[in-house]
């Protein structure tokens, strides 16, 4: 799972869109979750090809960190908490997700971010 604003707005977020691609391609489950009121259907159609769901807070009327939102999201994947893993740069959204009960990854550069996810997520 992964926050909008700050992760997907980086600078180098480009290396993190290849990142979500390839991972949808090896069967790794993606959501993307924002506090943001929705998007419109241009937006959600570009993202769902980068992820299995999208949960914005004013559609869905609970936003992060409050636990609830991360487990709305990982019920729509399909997935119990403790498979998944939350990646936003904000820390307090990052231990949201943990209480929730998902490792969290608090993003500081693409680099760094797609290094913890290697090893959270092996190839092969």
């Amino acid at each position: 799972m992964v926050d909008f604003a700050g992760v997907l707005t980086d600078p180098d977020a480009a290396r993190f869109y290849d990142y979500l691609a390839t991972a949808r391609e090896r069967g790794i489950r993606t959501a993307l979750v924002s506090n943001a009121p929705g998007a419109s259907n241009e937006v959600k159609n570009t993202m769902s090809g980068y992820f299995d769901a999208l949960v914005f807070s004013g559609e869905v009327g609970v936003a992060k960190p409050d636990p609830a939102v991360y487990l709305l999201a990982a019920d729509r994947l399909g997935l119990p908490a403790i498979r998944c893993a939350f990646v936003d740069d904000s820390a307090t959204n990052v231990r949201g997700a943990v209480q929730a009960g998902m490792v969290g990854v608090r993003h500081e550069s693409v680099e760094e971010t797609l290094a913890e996810l290697a090893v959270l997520f092996p190839a092969g």
